[in-house]
């Protein structure tokens, strides 16, 4: 029988470093890229791939992508109150209804080993993707987290992608 790839873990707990001074106290997943962080655009390509888990493994100053996929609920009343239905809709459309999100911290930044290690409680013994959130690879139709995922369902074997 196929398993279906439906959890990506998305390790997130690096430090940035090549980025600084603008990852100083912002996580370089976080940076914008026109009006979504990096991070959003890559959670979105793995949903439009089919995944329903989405497991970010956080680290030391990240709380900005634990609250960038959670509810905002005194943002969106003040919205619903003034009338800004789109920009409601946005925060909305940030993560769908039937999405889960996950966030597991990585103590130290010991590198992407470890960190995909952290997830391994949640991902058990099921396929899963990893997903390095500050690649954005934009390629048309088939965005390469699907690309992989036909790949997957025909060889049913490991695969990774290279830059």
């Amino acid at each position: 029988m196929i398993k279906k790839v439906r959890k990506a873990v998305f390790p997130v707990a690096g430090l940035g470093t090549r980025f600084i001074p603008a990852t100083k106290v912002n996580p370089k997943e976080m940076l914008p890229i026109v009006d979504k962080p990096l991070i959003q655009y890559v959670a979105e390509d793995a949903i439009k791939a089919g995944i329903t888990s989405l497991i970010f493994i956080n680290g030391r100053n990240k709380r900005a992508i634990e609250d960038h996929f959670d509810g905002a609920p005194q943002l969106e009343q003040l919205l619903l109150n003034k009338g800004k239905h789109k920009l409601l809709e946005k925060i909305h459309n940030i993560v769908p209804p039937n999405i889960n999100c996950i966030n597991l911290r990585q103590k130290e930044p010991n590198g992407l080993g470890a960190a995909i290690l952290c997830a391994r409680s949640v991902v058990e013994r099921e396929p899963f993707a990893v997903v390095l959130a500050d690649d954005l690879i934009i390629n048309g139709a088939d965005n390469s987290i699907k690309q992989l995922m036909k790949y997957y369902a025909k060889y049913q074997s490991n695969l990774r992608r290279v830059e």
